[in-house]
């Protein structure tokens, strides 16, 4: 397992993609879906050059039937015409014999092992007995393996692609809606292309809970190793959403596991145009890329598995900071776009500010709701400050094991950034030095970035600063830029989280050709109507392959059913069916005001 103060990228077999090859020591592959009907080959093409040429390496196409399947071989022609060669894969679900003509056109199929041979979550069947389940078993390898025959004849690359959202009734009845239960599903799969020597295998595991995703690859890495499993990994949350929420909850999802090592290529899953994907993935790999590479820093190091678990670590309460309270946020900024921060950080004491402020101790006079902030070199003088709160900020070096040892525990330490080093494999050294001294005080991470792109922002804070509440480890977050987003980035980070929740959430998928609405215009009108209903979880999806599923958890959701149709949920309980498009906003509106969830703005 990897030593978190040396990165090392996990080791894997190499997987050939037409051109491209994923895994081993390769780049980290960058790729999208294309949205467009599979049966329109001239603007699937198009849609596909143009996601190519803005650097996507791999893309994607719906095949939900023989005849979409079949298609991709006129989509690959007409590429070749429009001189792109980016190889082609094709998404099956439910219909096996899609994936069998696909195999032989497209550079690499996936498959869904949640909906290849079973049949999907009903709800309407629980048990089945070890014989039952067995047979189930056989059955899947009795069509598994034609198919696998059918890619080693043309070359064909497969991904078992596990979604959160579609796990079968099987799986269910014997491991739940687990992370276990997701892992299995795939090492199934997995079992027997080992046992038919089929190598040409890239795996993935998603969610649109990103710490279920994260857990999960996390677990299933561990469980690959155990089996002698060394296929690579495909990286994405699902139905991450649009805009900053988008770009946030990705970067918090995929860079956690990044900075683990884990990961050969990844899709950035946003409600925008395909084609918005690519920079998006591309800064991010690049950034981490960039982030590792930086100065070793020294030490005995700890497991990598250890630290993860270190969500057991107890941290003590300093008024509304630690001790069980949701994290903190503290910014240079006292309000952005009806957003505050629990303190704002200030040079010196504000009168007119109505946040609680920190300042430095050279220039704290003991004003009303304002705190010092005290230095490394100030520690001795910690002691004989009364305040609330007593804040001490420390860079990786200054935070020594000598120096921990010795903070008294009402102390909350800030630790601070440092763009000559890996912060985050520092930070984890922090966290992992402070439960082996036995210390209980809150830790608020601060990140400064001095980029004036508000995409990057988002970007690079919501990789630095996602694992760690992932991981519950810190007691709040401060995002230092010149951006005054960087307090909506702040918030956003712990939303993408689950650690605070601050604004509505949105599960939305980035549609594809499943799609059965104008699913980016309708995001937007429904955000337009919802976005003040604080706390609320509303899913969007176009389709009910995962969309049920993924928004499991979601309080309502708005599910295309059929071309131009939608269904409403309450939870996961199905409410309204078959509802005109452009009725079924308001139909949405109506039923959360009838469930009482509903506020003016």
């Amino acid at each position: 397992m990897t030593n978190i103060l040396k990165y090392s990228r996990r080791q894997t077999t190499e997987v050939h993609v037409g051109k491209v090859v994923i895994g081993g020591n390769n780049p980290i592959r960058i790729q999208s879906m294309a949205n467009t009907d599979t049966n329109d080959i001239e603007a699937s093409a198009q849609q596909c050059k143009r996601i190519a040429d803005v650097g996507g390496e791999i893309v994607r196409f719906t095949a939900q039937g023989q005849k979409e399947a079949n298609n991709l071989q006129f989509i690959e022609k007409r590429l070749a015409e429009l001189g792109c060669d980016v190889p082609l894969v094709a998404d099956i679900h439910f219909n096996p014999a899609a994936a069998d003509v696909a195999a032989q056109y497209v550079e690499k199929v996936r498959i869904n092992p949640g909906n290849y041979v079973d049949s999907v979550h009903t709800q309407k069947r629980f048990e089945y007995t070890d014989e039952e389940y067995a047979a189930e078993l056989q059955k899947i390898r009795n069509r598994f393996v034609p198919f696998l025959n059918i890619c080693k004849e043309h070359n064909t690359a497969i991904r078992i692609g596990v979604n959160h959202g579609s796990l079968s009734d099987r799986i269910l009845s014997r491991y739940g809606d687990t992370s276990n239960g997701m892992v299995e599903s795939c090492l199934e799969f997995l079992r027997i292309c080992k046992s038919e020597n089929f190598n040409d295998v890239v795996i993935s595991i998603k969610a649109s809970n990103v710490i279920i995703m994260v857990q999960t690859v996390r677990l299933l890495v561990e469980r690959m190793e155990k089996e002698d499993l060394h296929y690579p990994i495909h990286l994405g949350v699902t139905e991450a959403g649009a805009g900053e929420d988008g770009r946030v909850k990705s970067a918090a999802g995929i860079g956690a596991l990044l900075y683990d090592g884990i990961g050969d290529t990844i899709r950035v899953s946003l409600s925008e145009d395909p084609e918005a994907e690519i920079p998006v993935a591309k800064s991010l790999a690049n950034y981490i890329n960039s982030k590792v590479a930086k100065k070793a820093i020294t030490g005995n190091g700890y497991p990598l598995k250890d630290i993860c678990k270190l969500e057991a670590r107890k941290v003590g309460r300093c008024g509304i900071i630690g001790g069980g309270k949701v994290p903190v946020v503290i910014s240079e900024y006292a309000e952005v776009d009806g957003l505050k921060p629990d303190f704002v950080s200030r040079d010196k004491y504000d009168a007119s500010c109505s946040v609680a402020q920190i300042v430095p101790f050279a220039n704290w006079k003991g004003e009303s709701n304002c705190y010092p902030l005290f230095s490394a070199n100030e520690i001795s003088k910690i002691g004989d400050v009364n305040a609330e709160y007593k804040f001490l900020q420390l860079s990786y070096e200054e935070a020594s094991e000598e120096a921990l040892k010795n903070i008294a525990d009402e102390v909350v330490l800030i630790i601070k950034s440092d763009s000559d080093m890996n912060d985050v494999a520092c930070r984890r050294n922090i966290f992992v030095m402070l439960t082996s001294l036995g210390k209980s005080n809150p830790v608020i991470l601060e990140s400064s970035y001095a980029t004036s792109d508000c995409g990057e922002l988002q970007v690079c804070a919501g990789a630095d600063n996602g694992l760690f509440f992932i991981d519950h480890l810190p007691s709040g977050i401060c995002i230092k830029s010149k951006l005054k987003e960087s307090l909506s980035v702040a918030f956003g980070i712990l939303q993408a989280t689950r650690t605070r929740v601050v604004k509505t959430e949105y599960i939305s998928c980035p549609s594809c050709g499943r799609t059965l609405y104008d699913l980016q215009s309708t995001l937007a009108k429904i955000k337009a109507k919802t976005s003040h209903l604080t706390g609320l979880k509303i899913g969007v999806m176009g389709c009910i392959v995962n969309g049920p599923g993924e928004m499991a958890d979601a309080d309502y959701g708005y599910v295309g059913s059929a071309r131009g149709k939608v269904n409403l949920y309450k939870k996961q309980e199905c409410v309204e069916k078959l509802i005109p498009e452009d009725e079924a906003v308001d139909k949405l509106i109506e039923l959360i005001k009838k469930n009482g969830d509903w506020r003016n703005a």
